[in-house]
């Protein structure tokens, strides 16, 4: 059977939706299930250096360290749009998207509620007739986190968008 591309814009938006899902449950151990073993994931959260986690259990390890302190904690989708890659025989192996988040989270200790801001650009690749995250740059935007902070797009961002396809 053939799959038209709005099967794998489908797809890709049900990847994303995955996504969000398991870290809101922190069920950190199905990340395997939609990342590639060597997906690389770039984090600029602007405040601090950058830095790159290789693979599902690097980002599960830093977001288990990271979430400790809450005992809510929501990823919120905002805004999603994928493209896909459709090749000169009509066949989609690869697409690119951008998803715009939001994390609203409760600190146990504190009581403080927090809402942050941020953006993924990903790269997509199915492998074995499934779509997979084969590489993501997340960037923080904002959060009231420790006083207001607005930190904006980047100058450029990777993927553009397409509107009308």
């Amino acid at each position: 059977m053939r799959r038209s591309t709005t099967d794998d814009v489908v797809a890709l938006g049900q990847l994303n939706a995955a996504y969000a899902d398991v870290i809101t449950r922190r069920a950190f151990n199905e990340l395997g299930e939609l990342l590639l073993p060597d997906c690389v994931v770039h984090l600029d959260l602007v405040s601090a250096p950058a830095r790159d986690l290789v693979g599902p259990e690097a980002l599960a390890g830093m977001l288990r360290s990271a979430l400790e302190r809450f005992d809510h904690f929501m990823l919120v989708i905002r805004n999603s749009v994928v493209e896909a890659d459709v090749d000169e025989s009509g066949v989609v192996e690869r697409a690119t998207g951008r998803m715009f988040i939001s994390e609203i989270r409760h600190d146990r200790s504190t009581g403080a509620w927090e809402e942050t801001h941020g953006m993924y650009e990903d790269d997509y690749l199915r492998v074995d007739g499934r779509w997979w995250f084969a590489e993501r740059h997340y960037r923080s935007l904002a959060r009231n986190a420790n006083g207001a902070v607005v930190l904006g797009l980047p100058e450029r961002l990777r993927h553009a968008s397409r509107p009308g396809r």
